[in-house]
């Protein structure tokens, strides 16, 4: 009877071995992916940088960025999940392994991927100079001095750094802008497309100088390497079979999704 309870206790040891062995682990149980939620998608867009994520009259998140995301994860067999959250906290997210994705048009940096790992990227972009009318600032040199407004924690803030000291955050880019259009503010250094996007809707400021080209990519946390691998073989698909262009075109109105050259 001894030897049997005995039996019994190391079968019961070991079961309870195996199952913390499987919930520790750091991929789903068929090798794949490890999610947040099975069977889901849960990535986040800034909202508020217009046509790439914005809230529409409905609530709804929508742009070119959600799109794509919502795309990925019908490619990976997911249900989409996109969720609102501001750019400058995104990749500390990631990190922390609170969504699956970030789907916001971040521009690849060496600084960023020391804290989580890109996919190839989904489209190319760049800084831009823009200004009122009137202004008499016209190319980066001019910038010397003069107050910039940014989004904060974005690229452009660190671009603004290398002409001027003086250099006031906002939450998004939109905000910047419609500030510099209602007279604050000497520039705005961001996206050419969300540039233009407010020009079209009234604001009073117009393009100067473009100051390079950058690669946008999707943020997924470093250990989950199956999700990258899944990630960039869906944006593979879409690149081959034109899905991704015709989302650009629909949404930003150009393709910007192939290498400037």
């Amino acid at each position: 009877m001894k030897d049997f309870k005995k039996k019994i206790g190391i079968l019961v040891v070991v079961f309870s071995m195996f199952v913390l062995a499987a919930c520790g682990s750091s991929e789903s149980s068929d090798g794949g992916p490890e999610l947040k939620n099975e069977g889901e998608f849960n990535f986040i867009v800034s909202g508020e940088f217009p046509p790439f994520s914005s809230v529409d009259k409905g609530g709804e998140l929508t742009g070119f960025d959600v799109a794509v995301g919502k795309a990925i994860a019908k490619e990976l067999g997911l249900k989409p999940v996109p969720e609102k959250f501001k750019f400058h906290g995104a990749v500390s997210a990631i990190k922390a392994d609170r969504f699956d994705a970030a789907v916001a048009s971040h521009t690849i940096t060496e600084d960023r991927k020391k804290a989580v790992n890109f996919s190839e990227p989904y489209y190319y972009s760049g800084p831009v100079i823009f200004t009122r009318p009137d202004s008499d600032i016209k190319t980066k040199e001019d910038l010397k001095g003069k107050e910039v407004a940014v989004s904060k924690g974005s690229t452009y803030e660190k671009s603004a750094q290398d002409f001027t000291d003086q250099i006031k955050n906002y939450d998004s880019d939109a905000t910047a802008l419609r500030a510099l259009s209602e007279g604050k503010h000497d520039a705005v250094i961001t996206d050419a497309i969300t540039g233009k996007q407010a020009i079209e809707k009234g604001f009073k400021i117009v393009e100067q100088e473009q100051l390079g080209t950058s690669e946008q990519a999707i943020a997924i946390k470093k250990e989950d390497k199956e999700l990258l691998k899944a990630v960039n073989k869906a944006l593979k698909k879409m690149k081959d079979n034109g899905e991704l262009a015709k989302l650009s075109e629909e949404y930003v109105g150009a393709d910007i999704t192939k290498k400037p050259e």
